[in-house]
């Protein structure tokens, strides 16, 4: 979803992603840029220079998640101290038993 949000504006190089998403590793973004290409969300396009430069934009069916990804990102930021007080308070207890 990230990714995805990130490419909400136009062509962007993996650099620029890179320092988008942060705490990705370049080999997880390439692993997840080209499954979002193969499911047809992702265009990868190849500029024949050098060095070869690529680019990354949503296609249209991409396009269509944004608003979606865009609510599911409001609710998260609207609701997280509520999430995280939930979590903490979820969390089993750990009992510390001092053997003598």
């Amino acid at each position: 979803m990230l990714i995805v949000g990130a490419l909400e504006e136009p062509e962007r190089r993996s650099g620029q992603l890179l320092s988008l998403v942060s705490g990705i590793s370049a080999k997880v973004l390439t692993q997840a840029l080209r499954a979002l290409e193969r499911d047809g969300l992702v265009k990868r396009e190849i500029f024949p220079e050098i060095p070869p430069r690529v680019e990354y934009s949503l296609t249209e069916l991409g396009r269509e998640l944004v608003d979606p990804i865009t609510t599911i990102r409001d609710w998260a930021v609207a609701h997280m101290e509520r999430v995280i007080s939930a979590s903490c308070m979820t969390r089993p207890a750990v009992l510390l038993i001092a053997i003598s």
